[in-house]
């Protein structure tokens, strides 16, 4: 049986009892970030690094965001002669199946990309996992390439540990961001190309309509 296959199959049977049931016990609403960047006045473009479980699901998301100009699915933290979907999948080659994305920051603020992933992207609490995808690929991390969205990121952190959103201590990882490495092309656009596969409709589906319902009004529907 295929990786992907074992994907498909692992969901059915512990997404809702899992990775749903994780999610309902934050009770909370996740809060904007008390420290973040301020809209940009004129049209940019900049990046962001992040990962949280399988790729797909991340990226379908912010393709759906307004202000991100693209999402590419990817590898990140390892290096350029392992960033391969079949040894990456090992778990031993250093890297996270991540998502750069670029956005322009007078839309979205670097902050509110956090929120996003946050609230509706995957759950912080997990370490080495994302449901039924279990690895250190699978962890959760944000890559920050400058001292700012270090600085966003580590008290939005501190913030939500501090508020308690989550049930668990949030364990998602901040290091330098070193490189990243698209993934394979078949790996692009998935979940839009795949709507009916079993791990999109039970695992990342869900996300999209999570991020149209608690944040309509950064809900590009594309």
């Amino acid at each position: 049986m295929s990786r992907v296959s074992v994907r498909m199959f692992a969901t059915i049977l512990t997404v809702l009892a899992g990775t749903i049931a994780c999610q309902a016990e934050s009770k909370q609403a996740v809060p904007a970030p008390a420290v973040d960047e301020a809209k940009a006045a004129a049209a940019a473009k900049q990046t962001a690094v992040i990962a949280g479980g399988c790729f797909w699901g991340i990226q379908a998301v912010f393709q759906h965001v307004k202000g991100v100009v693209s999402a590419t699915s990817g590898y990140s933290g390892g290096s350029a002669k392992n960033a391969e979907y079949e040894v990456v999948s090992t778990g031993e080659t250093g890297h996270a199946e991540s998502v750069q994305i670029v956005y322009d920051p007078a839309q979205i603020t670097y902050g509110e990309l956090l929120r996003i992933f946050f609230s509706v992207a995957h759950d912080p609490t997990q370490l080495n996992r994302q449901g039924p995808d279990q690895g250190t690929q699978y962890r959760s991390v944000i890559f920050y390439s400058n001292d700012e969205q270090k600085r966003i990121a580590e008290a939005y952190i501190a913030q939500l540990d501090s508020a308690k959103v989550f049930p668990r201590s949030i364990v998602t990882q901040v290091v330098p961001m070193k490189a990243f490495y698209p993934a394979e092309a078949y790996h692009q656009n998935y979940a839009a190309a795949h709507p009916n596969n079993p791990y999109i409709v039970f695992n990342d589906a869900p996300k999209v309509a999570h991020l149209r319902q608690e944040f309509p009004d950064l809900y590009a529907g594309k």
